[in-house]
């Protein structure tokens, strides 16, 4: 390509929403305000409360590439494990917890979790669940819209390489990520954007009308699997469950930076790719949530059913001349090789595999635990 994509912006940021758990019975603990008192002259803005008590946001700094992304990663991971240590407390990246209830966690306080829970009563107040969000910055604003409308295509693919939510309140549900299942009854407010959004102003003016009518109050309620974000000129893929692992984040975020890439390089030079429509995206993302690295995808365009396996390595094959300006062309390149040769897990086929091996769900957890904190160096008490 005549461009090096390293002369573009296309940023890296990450919010990890980690779950807080008892370390001593492994169960969720409703530990993010005294979390926070602590944590704050460490973090700064980059701690924040959720909706549920037990669960705490960490925000990456903005990274140029993957490997300044693993380092910030690895630094604020450290911090936040060292710390809750020594409450008795462990941190735990997966998409739903095994086996807490949800009827027992406990809310935060403010006002727009008090709004959601309002709104949407039990749908809120039972939706236990934990995701990753990846921001992919944007220099030309104008062409936001343009690069989400045909990035959806790959929102099944995302969700089948992070699924790692199959049980939610002490069952194997059946789904490699139950995630999205638990957001699915709030329809145009999560999942695939509703319409195709042409330009800035025609978002703007779908965004005006639900704030001036009250739906909303802001853009920060509309959950969409992929959403422009205003404040920092990115795409979010916020479709992704939480990884069991870094090196599964890194590898995510890698494929979201070099599909923004990819998109934005061909979009300006009038090749734009196919816009499918929402239903058949939903088609697909079922398939991914029910059965994940093992689903059937439908490849629409050309009438056609493919291992998900394989449609994930077409897309590696896809991006792979741009990750090599990006610095993730290695990570990407491993990653297809274990695809294509089978031996590839997502976070969901370890647990279950697991639970399946001993019946045991604190075995699971304690597997969580250990995989969250690989490659970090915590000594615990």
């Amino acid at each position: 390509m005549e461009k090096s994509h390293r002369s573009m912006a296309y940023t890296l940021g990450i919010e990890e929403e980690f779950q807080l758990l008892d370390r001593r019975t492994g169960a969720l603990s409703s530990y993010i305000e005294p979390l926070l008192a602590r944590a704050r002259p460490l973090f700064g803005e980059q701690i924040k409360a959720e909706y549920f008590q037990s669960m705490v946001e960490l925000n990456s700094r903005v990274c140029a590439d993957v490997g300044e992304l693993r380092a910030e990663l690895v630094r604020l991971r450290t911090m936040l494990a060292r710390l809750v240590q020594q409450d008795g407390v462990a941190i735990v990246s997966a998409g739903t917890h095994p086996f807490s209830s949800w009827l027992q966690q406990q809310r935060s306080p403010g006002e727009h979790y008090q709004r959601l829970e309002v709104h949407l009563q039990d749908i809120a107040r039972s939706s236990v669940c934990f995701g990753l969000h990846i921001h992919v910055g944007i220099e030309d604003k104008e062409a936001t819209f343009a690069i989400l409308n045909q990035v959806r295509t790959w929102i099944p693919h995302l969700l089948a390489l992070s699924s790692n939510s199959p049980f939610f309140d002490n069952r194997l549900t059946g789904f490699k990520a139950y995630r999205p299942v638990l957001w699915s009854q709030v329809f145009t407010r999560h999942g695939v954007t509703p319409g195709i959004f042409s330009s800035w102003h025609e978002f703007e003016s779908y965004l005006h009308h639900l704030v001036a009518t009250g739906c909303i109050s802001g853009s920060r309620e509309l959950c969409w699997d992929i959403r422009p974000n205003p404040y920092y000129n990115t795409l979010e893929f916020r479709v992704c469950d939480m990884p069991a692992t870094l090196e599964d984040t890194l590898m995510l975020a890698a494929i979201c930076q070099a599909l923004v890439a990819k998109i934005d390089w061909l979009h300006r030079r009038g090749r734009d790719l196919p816009i499918l429509p929402r239903e058949y995206i939903e088609e697909n993302k079922l398939l991914a949530a029910r059965a994940g690295l093992d689903a059937q995808y439908v490849d629409f365009v050309h009438v056609r059913r493919l291992a998900m396996r394989n449609a994930l390595c077409s897309l590696l094959e896809f991006v792979d001349e741009v990750s090599a300006d990006l610095g993730s062309q290695p990570l990407l390149r491993h990653l297809h090789a274990l695809l294509a040769s089978g031996t590839y897990q997502s976070g969901a086929d370890r647990q279950i595999a697991l639970y399946q091996e001993t019946g045991d769900m604190q075995e699971v957890v304690e597997s969580l635990r250990a995989q969250t904190l690989g490659g970090i160096e915590v000594s615990f008490a």
